[in-house]
């Protein structure tokens, strides 16, 4: 029997963050995460102990007008949705969450089966489960990777940059690219041990540098002057360090 996996929504719209801003992809996003950050701007992707009855899926692209699936959803349920979507050309698939990665068992039956329907497959992750990258790696061809730093993701991002660094020695088998959200409140010292961390893998992996977006009164932006500072921080161990806010909320799409 194929696994199955619990999904919050399936639709199509622009990728806001990082390396691909821009690109018209379709979107799954997953239920459940290993992490609870601060700032998660997708509380409902982990919300409940057992995950949504329901999956939103878009019926046409860019609209809104979704159907409702019954979870847990099988590979054959997400890409005949995904096919459904791809009538508008897109640039790719992009997994999201959540966490994609805890439904490592699940992605290692759906991936291969969207490879069929030509997408490239995008992950975005946390970084933090490196077995089970290593697991679907194959079939994953851009994976942009978060590292969590403390002052802005909170107590379950303390301690995280072996795990992060173990994570991005398996990515960098791939097109991958690092994001890294800072706030406020970040001092130097988080943004100079992310960037050597980073570097010590490859200093040739673009890094991203992202102002956090304020959710629920949580976290703060930094000031234009503190993310120059940081960004200038960064290039001292990496060849590309940008700056690019979630772009997709500035245009009020999702």
């Amino acid at each position: 029997m194929a696994p199955h996996a619990r999904l919050v929504e399936v639709f199509s719209s622009i990728q806001g963050e990082s390396e691909l801003v821009g690109y018209r992809q379709i979107f799954l996003r997953f239920f459940g995460c290993n992490l609870h950050c601060d700032y998660c701007d997708s509380p409902e992707a982990h919300r409940a102990a057992e995950g949504p009855a329901w999956c939103r899926v878009e019926h046409t692209p860019g609209s809104s007008d979704c159907d409702r699936l019954s979870n847990p959803l099988s590979p054959a349920d997400v890409c005949d949705a995904v096919a459904r979507l791809n009538t508008v050309p897109h640039h790719s698939v992009s997994l999201t969450g959540g966490e994609p990665l805890i439904h490592a068992l699940f992605l290692e039956a759906l991936l291969p089966e969207l490879r069929g329907l030509g997408l490239p497959v995008y992950l975005e992750t946390n970084g933090t489960l490196p077995e089970s990258l290593e697991r679907v790696l194959e079939w994953v061809d851009f994976i942009g990777m978060d590292v969590k730093l403390p002052s802005v993701a909170g107590t379950d991002a303390a301690s995280l940059l072996p795990r992060h660094q173990a994570f991005l020695t398996v990515a960098r088998r791939r097109r991958v690219f690092v994001k890294i959200v800072v706030g406020a409140e970040t001092p130097a010292s988080e943004v100079d041990e992310a960037a050597r961390m980073v570097a010590a893998v490859d200093r040739a992996i673009p890094l991203t540098l992202q102002p956090v977006t304020p959710f629920g009164g949580v976290a703060r932006a930094p000031a234009p002057a503190k993310l120059l500072e940081l960004q200038a921080l960064a290039l001292r161990f990496l060849e590309t360090v940008r700056v690019i806010p979630q772009t997709h909320k500035m245009l009020n799409v999702r």
